[in-house]
């Protein structure tokens, strides 16, 4: 299937995302090292990072980097926009292994180059972006019975991890945080490509703004974008770099896929092939990030990251239990 110009514009914005992205992960984990000499870690509810300026570079990166994507979901389906966040994963993973001593051998490599093999396979068998002309053909979409019944489930979903089992087995157990996370994160995409495309069809001059259902969107993106920075910090701030990316990767993506095939109906104008194409090629990503995951304690030491301004910070990350976690 040949691409759309439209394609091909959220295909560069969306790889622009990923790595500003990627670049943010590591950033912010050192925020949040050194934050944790100076107050409470995030993991235990301490919120010191918030006066850590490393944090808030990373911060930046990573609002850049969502802003390219918002604009990625403006031009292209969510098929073709989120997968390329595999990229993220490599980024943050080589970043992670020279700068945080997160190391990635052989098998992780490889793991990188299967998300990008499957990264690029759904990319070539996209379908081409739905075209809608207001943010109310949106809202009906989201209106219907099979969204509505996925939005309960997500919420529901979402309330049982937060006030069962976050506060109990988040910092044991990574599934619980990313899970928060993803799920949300799900319902933000479908909102912010709602927005994305309200506020395209508004600069080419048909305002979107006079209707109820942009502000709804606009505020569901913000509550769910809050919430996912709350989770994804205690996240980064419990578990390895580089195992954290890949999984809140592929949850995030396979949540969000989801989400999008039953809101905007994407599989429905493909041919057999192509579903099962770009199937294989979400097999082939699932299969990198589980290479990530199973070779991230190949070889990790203890390592030092130093400070000039202050004594040197000591970061140890625990090789013998499961699950890993990086303990200041």
């Amino acid at each position: 299937m040949g691409m759309s110009s439209d394609n091909v514009i959220g295909l560069v914005l969306a790889l622009s995302s990923s790595i500003f992205i990627g670049s943010s992960f590591i950033i912010k984990k050192i925020g949040l090292l050194k934050a944790a000499t100076n107050g409470n870690r995030a993991a235990t509810g301490g919120h010191s990072y918030l006066y850590e300026p490393r944090w808030w570079v990373g911060m930046s990166s990573m609002i850049i980097g969502e802003i390219a994507n918002f604009a990625a979901y403006a031009f292209a389906p969510a098929i073709l926009v989120t997968p390329l966040g595999a990229l993220s994963i490599i980024v943050s993973a080589i970043l992670a292994h020279f700068i945080l001593k997160e190391k990635l051998h052989i098998f992780g490599m490889l793991g990188c180059a299967l998300c990008v093999v499957g990264s690029t396979t759904i990319v070539l068998h996209a379908p081409h972006e739905r075209n809608i002309h207001s943010v109310k053909e949106v809202w009906q979409l989201a209106t219907e019975p099979a969204f509505i019944v996925y939005s309960c489930w997500v919420v529901g979903l979402v309330l049982v991890l937060i006030f069962r089992f976050a506060k109990s087995h988040g910092q044991s157990h990574m599934i619980i945080y990313i899970g928060i996370c993803s799920l949300t994160g799900s319902i933000t995409v479908m909102s912010v490509k709602a927005l994305a495309i309200g506020l395209k069809l508004t600069f080419e001059g048909m305002n979107q703004f006079i209707y109820f259902q942009t502000w709804f969107f606009t505020l569901v993106v913000i509550g769910c974008c809050l919430l996912q920075i709350n989770y994804l910090n205690k996240a980064l701030d419990t578990f390895n770099t580089a195992v954290v990316s890949p999984v809140y990767y592929v949850m995030f993506t396979t949540f969000t896929i989801i989400a999008s095939i039953i809101m905007f109906k994407e599989w429905d104008t493909q041919s057999g092939s192509q579903i099962a194409t770009e199937l294989c090629g979400f097999v082939t990503i699932l299969s990198g990030t589980f290479l990530l995951h199973k070779t991230k304690d190949m070889g990790n030491r203890p390592a030092e990251i130093s400070d000039p301004s202050g004594p040197q910070l000591q970061l140890t990350i625990n090789n013998t239990k499961s699950p890993d976690r990086s303990e200041i």
